[in-house]
């Protein structure tokens, strides 16, 4: 298993912008892909960005593209999200994940997360 610890999450008024961070730990951070997901309340967890192993190659939920950008740092073991132009049903917990595959967008699929930051954005 790989140790997930988030952060940067908080409150922002809409159009605003946040930058998450996702510091893992106990295995070759440069093997492996990584995700970010998040998951409102009442709501199931959904896929929002994800990235492969060089930082090459990234994808995004329709409901984000444009606005957020995932990025990574193999040297800091550390996996960003940058969230711009923030909206209210942006709101939710963000978790970050390991990946088997960075085309695999199911969280069913996911056995490493990490605990979670809240991001707010009141309407």
């Amino acid at each position: 298993q790989v140790q997930l610890v988030e952060y940067g999450g908080g409150s922002v008024q809409p159009g605003g912008s946040l930058r998450l961070s996702c510091a893992a730990s106990g295995r070759t951070f440069s093997s492996i892909s990584m995700g970010w997901f998040r998951q409102a309340p009442g709501k199931e967890r959904e896929f929002v960005a994800t990235i492969n192993r060089s930082g090459a190659r990234t994808y995004y939920a329709d409901s984000v593209k444009g606005r957020f950008t995932i990025s990574r740092d193999n040297a800091l073991n550390t996996v960003y999200l940058q969230m711009n132009s923030l909206k209210p049903e942006d709101t939710a917990d963000y978790y970050c994940a390991v990946l088997k595959y960075s085309t695999d967008y199911d969280p069913t699929h996911v056995d490493n997360w990490g605990k979670g930051t809240p991001v707010t954005v009141p309407s």
